[in-house]
């Protein structure tokens, strides 16, 4: 194993590595953190604290992993990072830890592509599948679902849900919810197509494009009309659409505000008892 260490590599330890990891030079490992097989930390890699990470993650130089929090209200309470298996994260992105009012956890799936000077902020949940591009920047309890695209440059507001298979263009800014195989993009983001490619790729059939582009038709270009009054229209016309019965219930639960933005309603944590008083 030592082979595999390089003799600059500071490592906590209470630190548990696997025997097949692979960590460069000048890499900081903290307390508390797990590391599963076949891992590599190229060089330069500080993963600072309470992480546990699977197996087979690549992390590029200069990428801070399970960092604190940036939330006034976070003092010190024991939060961590979970990481599945088979993530690339790219040069000085940043991935921090949970907080302790917002559940505790930060969580990343697997097989996601995280590139240069990404931000994921603490008390992010994010599936798997998912590739976030250079500069993009997730503020704290956000969602993404799986097969999701983050395009570069792009701020997503805290408590914002990216749904399955939904995508962001770059330079945008999402401040509501996305439903799945919805494509944004503008500042502010709106609306302006579903993603047809990812859907193809994940082995959708053509027969669940069509609904998919039936429903985009008629939720978010025809003009009139109500909107629950459309989607009950919709699952009668196409009632074997697994892909219909998603988006019908994503929108359903934000409606009920039992879902993303709507949750920012509905948190108890006071978002001012943390701020420093003014001089």
């Amino acid at each position: 194993m030592m082979d595999r260490i390089h003799p600059t590599a500071i490592i906590d330890p209470t630190a548990e590595i696997a025997a097949s990891v692979t960590i460069g030079a000048y890499c900081t490992i903290g307390p508390r953190v797990h590391i599963g097989e076949d891992c590599v930390l190229r060089s330069h890699v500080h993963v600072t604290a309470m992480t546990r990470m699977g197996r087979g993650n690549t992390i590029h130089p200069y990428a801070i992993v399970g960092g604190d929090p940036q939330d006034l209200k976070f003092h010190g309470e024991p939060t961590w990072l979970e990481m599945g298996d088979f993530n690339t994260i790219r040069e000085h992105a940043t991935i921090h830890r949970g907080t302790g009012n917002g559940g505790g956890v930060t969580r990343l799936g697997s097989h996601n592509l995280v590139m240069g000077n990404v931000h994921i902020a603490h008390d992010t949940i994010i599936g798997n599948h998912c590739i976030f591009a250079n500069n993009a920047m997730l503020a704290g309890h956000v969602h993404v679902d799986d097969h999701a695209n983050i395009g570069g440059g792009a701020g997503l507001h805290h408590f914002v849900r990216v749904g399955y298979c939904g995508f962001v263009g770059a330079m945008s800014r999402v401040s509501k919810d996305i439903p799945p195989f919805m494509l944004v993009e503008g500042s502010p983001a709106v609306i302006r197509g579903y993603n047809a490619v990812m859907m193809s790729r994940v082995g959708m059939p053509e027969s669940e494009l069509e609904a998919v582009k039936e429903a985009y038709k008629r939720i978010y270009r025809a003009k009139g009309g109500d909107g629950t009054t459309k989607i009950t229209g919709l699952l009668r016309d196409y009632p074997t659409s697994k892909a219909l019965r998603r988006l019908a219930e994503s929108i359903e639960a934000v409606n009920n505000g039992l879902n993303g933005r709507s949750l920012e309603t509905a948190r108890k944590d006071n978002k001012r008892a943390a701020r420093p008083a003014r001089a």
